[in-house]
């Protein structure tokens, strides 16, 4: 069965695919009219996940998702609503710098004293915005990449690149029914990527340490449910011997492995990709702006910088809920589903702000209007009613944290630590 790469045939009408993932209802102003977005970023969503559809049947478990749809899924559960220039869930920004505009991004414990250090002054833990906003406007784009960079800070000016990358595309099918991937990832990219080659029908093993669980286990249980139903967890301390071995020895057993966190993370684990790869494992490695740069970056800020923004008359606005993550979760899927034709192994260095600027375009976009009280667009092929974000429903519970750490590493003949 030949099954043609993504966008091998391109869609003819990005505008209906936009219209139809729910972004749309999610981009402008709370009180103005929603913003069909620039680019194709739901038209290669839909691309990726009609190859994992294709792929997945080839194992003999079709699973049909629609890509354009994940990048608005997680709104349908949280509830929340288009803000302009803050972020759906508030906690990133679009500021105005003295060169244009930059995105920054307030959404760990510590950011507000890291946003101190960046801006050198002292800011308020509940509101840091107007200090920051105000160092911001005084500096250039590029000085506050240089600071942030220097703090661990997800901020960067909006740029968009001159020579769009191209995005990754898959290889040779490979149906994951059966295999073992292992899952280091955390938030929304990574668990999305897990959660479609486990309805593809791997089995998914999720890893955390005691002192960083999944900082999405405290944000909308319903969506982390979604993501994480069916899979097994286990919870290893890489500060022990017998942690470390039995880490190495689950990466071992793995046929891919994710991460989605800056590649020095896992290494100073002891855990070595290339070997991975060496041994013709797949090693899907989820990064702010590709392995070997430095930068932290969330959803929200990544796509603004990287230029997936819109404007209106009062300047520029959010699109979507941090569709980085979304877009990168489909398309890691789609990589992981593929592989070399001669059975070798393989790194997938996935950028996240890369492969949004990949689906920039100059194409013209048309304005929604109301028509029987609907918002509705005029796109190639007719007019289209905005959809709303709408959600999928769990294919069972997600498992608490470590409640399979025994069992996991007995099937697999690990000795517990």
């Amino acid at each position: 069965m030949f099954i043609p790469p993504p966008l091998a045939h391109p869609a003819s009408d990005p505008v209906r695919d936009w219209a139809e993932s729910g972004v749309v209802a999610l981009t402008g102003r709370a009180d103005g009219p929603p913003i069909v977005p620039p680019g194709r970023a739901a038209t290669l969503a839909r691309a990726m996940a009609s190859w994992i559809s294709d792929v997945s049947a080839l194992g003999g478990r079709r699973i049909d998702v629609d890509g354009a749809g994940l990048l608005s899924e997680r709104a349908a559960f949280t509830g929340f609503r288009r803000r302009g220039d803050v972020s759906l869930g508030g906690s990133c920004r679009l500021l105005p710098t003295a060169d244009g505009w930059a995105a920054v991004s307030c959404a760990r414990p510590d950011d507000p004293a890291l946003l101190g250090a960046m801006v050198s002054d002292v800011v308020d833990e509940d509101d840091p915005w107007p200090v920051v906003g105000d160092w911001v406007g005084r500096h250039s784009g590029a000085e506050l990449a240089q600071r942030a960079a220097l703090v661990s800070v997800a901020a960067g000016p909006v740029v968009r690149a001159s020579t769009p990358p191209l995005p990754l595309m898959p290889l040779h099918p490979r149906p994951v029914d059966g295999l073992l991937v292992v899952d280091f990832s955390a938030l929304w990219a990574g668990p999305l990527c897990a959660h479609l080659l486990g309805l593809a029908g791997a089995r998914v093993v999720k890893v955390e340490t005691p002192d960083r669980p999944d900082g999405a286990r405290r944000g909308n249980a319903a969506f982390y449910r979604l993501l994480h139903a069916g899979h097994e967890s286990v919870v290893l301390d890489p500060a022990a011997t017998e942690g470390r071995r039995a880490l190495a020895a689950l990466v071992a057993a793995a046929d891919i492995v994710i991460e989605a966190s800056r590649p020095r993370a896992l290494a100073g684990f002891g855990l070595d990709a290339a070997a991975v790869v060496g041994r013709g494992g797949t090693w899907v490695s989820i990064t702010a702006a590709g392995r070997s740069a430095d930068r932290i970056g969330f959803g929200d800020d990544l796509s603004a910088s990287a230029g997936l923004i819109a404007r209106d008359v009062s300047g520029p606005v959010f699109i979507g809920d941090a569709l980085a993550d979304p877009l990168t979760g489909v398309t890691a899927a789609a990589l992981a589903m593929s592989a070399p034709a001669d059975g070798s192994g393989q790194l997938w260095d996935l950028s996240m702000s890369d492969l949004v600027a990949s689906t920039l375009t100059d194409d013209p976009v048309p304005k929604p209007s109301l028509s029987a009280g609907r918002w509705v667009v005029q796109t190639a092929s007719g007019v289209v009613p905005i959809a709303e974000p709408r959600a999928r429903v769990a294919a069972g519970r997600a498992p608490e944290s470590g409640v399979d750490t025994s069992s996991v590493l007995q099937s697999l003949g690990i000795a517990a630590p």
